[in-house]
């Protein structure tokens, strides 16, 4: 029999820590709820001392979902801990995750102290959760850079004083996977008692092997690997969860399994991107889309005699329809509805009824909608309700001429328009909007990203801007340039 690889989920917690990532209480329910579905055993639902924010979103998340463990992270504090236990009140099933720098930069450099401190700090935090909760995580910051008989102490320590887990993050993403596997098997091989707790792994993907690192975890006795949809994580990303899950299902000898659901991984890796406004790289693994693409015709000619030629994985088996319907102006509701359903957006008829309006005028615009469009429409849909809204636009620009915008808001239901020049359209009507919104506001960020091919391609704008020392990100999308950058400004505006 296959033994139990549990998924820790990490995307609200970790993933949320990417720099305009975050979501807001009703949005990280929608993700619990998905990702409940989709079978993950534990999500970490936030660090709830860190904001009041992710305080409140412990508590709805433990609300909201049933059976799978709610973790809440915290540090080796007490104060830390008794505020976690607070926010767990109403999870069916809780646990803490608490922990410390066991590496000697961090020891030296982050804490000024002695291994010996390090050590005694780290049972005193698992007794005092202990107090709380009988499921206690123990992370060991920076295991991947702590040397092995030093990191052994610590785990055996943490494991006496009642952890059930032991994570053993490679914090920095800078081990190679035969040195990290040989850390865990030698966890393994010389910790007493470590037969009475779960040893994890949790792996960032700085030089790129993430995956391959957590790999070689599992292979050497970790049976809980912590991970985010996407990959998303702090600087180059964590873990991510689809690539594991279909390693294990592709790889038939070895005999790790998990609950995971994978026909739901790829309507969940767009809500994701969606909600957080963080694009899917195109090529990459499992939920790019290129994925599953062929241009070569080599290629096109092995898939098309037999698929296994060239795809090691059904596209289906990760919840891409492979003849997925082509959406044009002459598409009904229920087509919509449909695709939406896949990209793992579900709208109530009445919004549903709004969203078909603009995909209507979107579609007489364009000859195909793709993915990224109805996703763009299904997100536009979330702007009604926002305190500043763009009545109209107008942009003007040319060679030879100097570019002119004009732009209406509505702030609370009030009317105000404004007119200005600038270096170029899309300046120009930032300008006006500035006219309007007398807010002294820097943009320090800003991208704009196609998102389908042609001239009538799908933008999107991610923009970062200061205002009173602190940082707001915004998103838009649209066909036009002038239209998304203005959303995405505004958007900024609104979350200040």
């Amino acid at each position: 029999m296959a033994d139990k690889v549990y998924i820790f989920d990490t995307t609200l917690r970790d993933g949320e820590q990417v720099p305009g990532c975050q979501l807001n209480t009703v949005e990280k329910i929608q993700v619990a709820k998905s990702l409940e579905l989709l079978g993950v055993d534990v999500i970490e639902a936030g660090f709830p001392i860190s904001s009041p924010g992710d305080y409140n979103s412990v508590i709805e998340i433990s609300k909201a979902v049933t059976w799978p463990v709610i973790c809440a992270l915290t540090r080796a504090v007490e104060k830390d801990i008794d505020v976690a236990a607070e926010a767990l009140r109403y999870a069916h099933r809780k646990r803490i995750h608490t922990g410390i720098g066991t590496s000697d930069y961090h020891i030296r450099y982050k804490f000024s102290s002695t291994r010996e401190e390090i050590l005694e700090r780290a049972v005193r935090a698992v007794k005092y959760a202990k107090r709380y909760v009988e499921d206690v995580e123990f992370y060991a910051e920076d295991a991947g850079r702590t040397d092995n008989e030093y990191l052994a102490q610590v785990v055996e320590a943490v494991i006496k004083a009642g952890a059930t887990v032991v994570n053993i993050p490679d914090t920095t993403g800078y081990c190679l996977p035969e040195e990290y596997g040989a850390k865990i098997k030698y966890l393994c091989d010389h910790v007493d008692g470590i037969e009475n707790a779960i040893i994890s792994t949790h792996c960032h993907n700085d030089l790129g092997m993430a995956t391959a690192n957590t790999m070689a975890g599992l292979l050497n006795g970790a049976r809980q690997c912590e991970v985010t949809i996407n990959g998303i994580g702090e600087r180059a990303g964590n873990t991510a969860l689809e690539e594991i899950a279909m390693i294990l299902r592709s790889h038939k000898d070895i005999d790790l399994e998990t609950n995971i659901n994978t026909q739901r991984i790829y309507p969940l890796s767009r809500m994701v991107s969606g909600l957080m406004n963080m694009p899917v790289q195109p090529n990459k693994a499992i939920v790019g889309k290129n994925a599953f693409a062929h241009s070569s015709g080599i290629h096109q000619d092995g898939v098309l005699k037999d698929t296994s030629t060239y795809e090691i994985i059904d596209p289906k088996d990760v919840g891409i329809d492979a003849n997925s319907i082509v959406l044009t102006a002459r598409s009904g509701h229920a087509a919509l509805k449909y695709r939406l359903k896949v990209l793992g957006v579900n709208l109530s008829e009445e919004k549903l009824d709004q969203v078909y309006e603009d995909f209507l005028v979107l579609a007489d615009k364009k000859k195909v909608l793709h993915d990224d469009d109805l996703l763009m429409l299904a997100g536009a849909d979330r702007a009604h309700d926002r305190h500043i809204k763009v009545d109209w636009l107008q942009a003007t620009s040319g060679i030879g001429m100097k570019p002119v915008a004009s732009i209406g808001l509505d702030i609370s239901g009030e009317k105000f328009e404004a007119a200005a020049t600038g270096n170029g359209p899309v300046d120009a009507a930032i300008n006006a909007l500035r006219q309007i919104i007398r807010r002294h506001v820097t943009i320090k960020e800003f991208t704009i990203q196609g998102v389908t091919q042609g001239s009538d391609d799908c933008c999107k704008v991610h923009m970062q801007v200061e205002s009173e020392r602190r940082l707001y990100y915004g998103f838009g999308a649209s066909t036009d340039i002038v239209t998304a950058s203005i959303e995405a400004y505004v958007d900024c505006i609104n979350k200040m």
